[in-house]
């Protein structure tokens, strides 16, 4: 399978930089499956997963908050509003995260807020 370059960055850092042959991405629309040679798009992105496959495993895992994907034929980058990597990520780093998804859930004053919230915590409670 071809591979593309796979850049994953949030305002704290570079998160992931590699060439990838899959990933999957949490579209505000719908799970959006992404390989090289796909036409060029912006995506807004919701809180949710992303998943970077190799075959038809998934050799890594990543929390965003919101954010954007900018796709093109050779490469994907995603610009990301807040980002933890699950693999290094503590018990108390998850928790904190909950406690923000549950708090915005509360104070969520229309249905694109409630959507939001909602998205985040069951992408967290997934974990």
């Amino acid at each position: 399978m071809a591979e593309f370059n796979f850049e994953l960055v949030s305002p704290e850092r570079l998160l992931m930089s590699a060439n990838i042959e899959h990933v999957v991405l949490p579209g505000i629309e719908g799970q959006l499956g992404v390989m090289s040679g796909y036409l060029p798009s912006i995506v807004m992105l919701k809180p949710g997963m992303i998943s970077v496959l190799s075959g038809n495993s998934v050799t890594h895992k990543i929390y965003v908050r919101g954010g954007f994907a900018d796709i093109n034929a050779q490469e994907v980058t995603v610009l990301a509003e807040h980002a933890m990597d699950i693999e290094t990520a503590s018990k108390d780093d998850i928790a904190a995260e909950i406690s923000v998804a549950e708090q915005n859930l509360k104070e969520a004053n229309d249905e694109d807020a409630y959507f939001i919230a909602q998205s985040a915590l069951d992408a967290l409670r997934s974990i």
